[in-house]
């Protein structure tokens, strides 16, 4: 994993499920997609057509 710190509520948070949801902006630190179909991905990865949509967000907001 990344070499920086995870922050909740800004780099990810719990859903109902108990489950840790990485953020876009976690994503967009990291620097890559891990192609697991993550809720936030900025990068556009569709895990069920294993592609990736044009529209990819470059840059941390």
């Amino acid at each position: 994993m990344a070499n920086f710190d995870i922050k909740e509520h800004e780099d990810f948070y719990y859903n109902e499920q108990g489950y840790k949801v990485f953020t876009e902006k976690f994503h967009l630190k990291r620097g890559y997609c891990c192609k697991s179909g993550c809720k936030h991905c900025p990068y556009g990865y569709d895990k069920k057509t294993d592609t990736f949509n044009k529209n990819i967000k470059k840059s941390i907001q």
